[in-house]
């Protein structure tokens, strides 16, 4: 459920955001990221994700932010988890005063690239790079890059 803007700035003021990232490999072991239009991270390349709605299952978050973010419906079965992870925004989705706190699940999946259709209502451009890449690229954010760092990127 979505909920008016007034009352999801209540909730970023007020408590952590739940959400999904997801990491996309594809067969020559390239992750796919996309250059946000939103805050917060609004400008850095970013895997792409989304934050659980209430009373929304994991599987059912999962399937649902592909969907959006990629034009793919992946299962939770498809995925192996990649850890927790916390984000912390000194603004926000509405670009106000107050910081944005997220708990993150991350979940890699592999693919075929060419599989990979993603629209351009979260991100302005995608692109596909190695890990190696990934570290040395500024212009990637540095909680994007973080899941890439402590080399456990398994196959």
């Amino acid at each position: 459920m979505y909920l008016p803007d007034d009352d999801f700035k209540k909730i970023i003021q007020a408590s952590p955001l739940i959400s999904i990232d997801l990491l996309v490999r594809n067969e020559h072991d390239e992750y796919l990221f996309g250059e946000r239009l939103n805050e917060p991270a609004k400008n850095y390349w970013f895997v792409p994700g989304g934050r659980i709605l209430k009373d929304e299952t994991i599987a059912q978050a999962l399937n649902r932010i592909s969907a959006n973010e990629l034009n793919v419906h992946f299962q939770l079965e498809q995925a192996q988890f990649h850890g927790v992870w916390q984000h912390f925004y000194q603004n926000n989705f509405f670009n106000d005063e107050f910081s944005t706190h997220y708990v993150v699940l991350a979940y890699i999946f592999n693919v075929e690239k060419k599989s990979i259709h993603p629209p351009r209502t979260q991100h302005q451009r995608f692109k596909w790079l190695r890990k190696e890449e990934i570290l040395m690229d500024s212009t990637i954010h540095k909680y994007s890059t973080s899941y890439f760092a402590d080399n456990d990127v398994k196959k």
